[in-house]
């Protein structure tokens, strides 16, 4: 495994951050402990869930998921930096009260400690706003957050689906307080989907914020879909996302082009676009979420992947990048 430092922190984390929010609803307990164990004996050192993880009727699921698997010792909390979200309502649907979501210095407070009560652990390494809050002062939430850190229940403090203002908003707001400020930012981030880099990943660099890109394989399409449908019929077609974009014609000819590039150089498309992203400038390490022992594999491959100029270049070729604010919609 290879490890980077979280933006400009002294924190090392491995350059494959274990996703798991399948944990539960698709994976149950069992198999998502085989799964850790696995990433931990790959080196796997950095673990990604979210409080509202489980959905439904069983928010927060995946975070008792996690918090078994640390109470079977053997330095597994000691070893894992682990990363958690606040924001969502974690009241059942139908039942939202008022200050149980969002990020409230009441609900933040909330949060964390029932986060840390389902997780087993005294602490988490990374606590991460879900979401934007345009209802909350920016001084209210790092009020918030520094005293949590003087309470010894959270290290650092991160940020997810944040746009490059709301970034520069919250560090710069932090820096005036006297408080450390964001140091990750976690955002929407493929091959596919590239506008992170217009704003958010030069903010994200500015600012000292290691990126973590989510959804690396866009929902699947990025995974060999097309090559999955052919091989499998019906039973292994694209579903939700994938299914969605694949029915522009347009994408699906972007996904053709790009499956048969890496079949001509004998590459597997779910590794190129995770190793595709390591490339990238800024980039902490993407969230794999593997639901099978299998995915994980193939995820950790990909970190030592190493992939050519020419077929970079091809890559930049089908999916184009936006470019630069502003020159991405200006002179």
């Amino acid at each position: 495994m290879k490890y980077t430092q979280l933006g400009r922190t002294g924190l090392e984390v491995s350059r494959l951050v274990l996703g798991t929010m399948n944990f539960g609803p698709q994976t149950n307990e069992a198999d998502s402990h085989a799964i850790m164990d696995a990433a931990l004996d790959a080196g796997v050192n950095f673990f990604d869930t979210a409080n509202v993880y489980g959905w439904g009727e069983n928010k927060g699921r995946t975070e008792e998921i996690l918090g078994t698997w640390f109470a079977k010792g053997g330095e597994r909390r000691d070893k894992v930096v682990l990363a958690t979200k606040v924001y969502g309502n974690m009241a059942a649907e139908g039942d939202a009260w008022p200050n149980h979501h969002k990020l409230s210095a009441l609900n933040i407070r909330r949060a964390v400690d029932a986060s840390l009560k389902r997780l087993q652990t005294d602490h988490i390494d990374l606590y991460q706003f879900h979401h934007i809050d345009r209802a909350t002062p920016v001084e209210e939430i790092w009020q918030a957050i520094d005293v949590l850190i003087q309470q010894g229940k959270i290290l650092y403090a991160g940020s997810s689906n944040f746009a490059g203002w709301k970034i520069a908003q919250a560090n710069e707001t932090a820096k005036r307080l006297g408080s450390y400020g964001l140091v990750s930012e976690q955002c929407l981030y493929n091959l596919a989907e590239r506008r992170a880099e217009m704003e958010v990943i030069p903010a994200a660099q500015e600012y000292g914020l290691g990126v973590i890109p989510w959804s690396p394989l866009h929902g699947g399409l990025l995974g060999g879909v097309i090559r999955k449908e052919r091989e499998g019929g019906a039973a292994r077609s694209a579903s939700g996302r994938s299914a969605d974009a694949l029915a522009n014609t347009t994408v699906r000819a972007q996904i053709q082009a790009y499956e048969d590039l890496l079949e001509k150089h004998g590459l597997e498309p779910g590794e190129v676009g995770l190793a595709w992203l390591l490339t990238r400038p800024g980039v902490t390490g993407p969230i794999s979420g593997p639901r099978t022992r299998e995915q994980l594999d193939s995820a950790v491959r990909a970190v030592d992947l190493e992939l050519s100029d020419e077929v970079l270049a091809a890559l930049d070729e089908i999916f184009p990048g936006p470019g630069p604010s502003p020159e991405a919609f200006a002179w």
